[in-house]
């Protein structure tokens, strides 16, 4: 009952990770507080991918669920055994959506914002890869949104982080899952053998 208590904690870590992914994505559409930039469609294409609100936020609800319910599932299956195996499969859900996130907004971050400059709407630092983020007088480039480097940099990088977070709560239980599934019927059957 160890691993559930386990699971349970994992699943309550997991709920404001999410919840803060969600928040982070929905204030990429909002740069400097304004609706029109989301209205004229001037922002990255990137945050169309919505990997804050499905990858590193809805998708990963499941898991944290899961892991919430596992003593109502041991309960009714009568094993702890069979729960584990269907935390290690919500954690796999877990992981596709935490990686999903992580690696979209490391590709928007890489990329930089979509912003007015001197040539237009465009984005400026594609080319340059990660250079731009270490080279802070470039980012005046970006006139409109006012600080859209900043806003891009700071909500990017706290997904980047937040989606990591997930990852490895998932890895933990899939560990986790996987050792008690495995290894505590094997050890119930050398109980039972030894007391036979």
């Amino acid at each position: 009952m160890c691993s559930l208590g386990f699971a349970r904690s994992l699943g309550f870590a997991l709920i404001p990770l999410a919840t803060c992914c969600i928040v982070a994505n929905l204030l990429l559409f909002f740069p400097d507080g304004q609706m029109d930039f989301v209205k004229d469609n001037h922002l990255t294409k990137y945050v169309w991918f919505f990997m804050g609100i499905g990858g590193g936020g809805i998708a990963m609800f499941i898991p944290a669920i899961t892991f919430l319910c596992m003593g109502k599932c041991a309960n009714s299956c009568g094993t702890e055994s069979c729960a584990m195996c269907g935390s290690v499969l919500a954690a796999l859900i877990g992981l596709v959506g935490s990686g999903y996130c992580f690696f979209i907004s490391a590709v928007a971050l890489l990329n930089g914002p979509f912003c007015f400059t001197s040539l237009g709407w465009r984005s400026p630092f594609e080319s340059d890869g990660p250079k731009y983020l270490f080279a802070r007088e470039s980012w005046s480039e970006c006139i409109q949104p006012v600080h859209i480097v900043e806003w891009n940099v700071t909500l990017l990088s706290i997904m980047l982080g937040l989606s990591t977070l997930e990852f490895l709560i998932c890895v933990i239980q899939i560990v986790s899952g996987l050792v008690n599934a495995v290894c505590r019927p094997c050890c119930y059957k050398q109980e039972y053998s030894l007391n036979a």
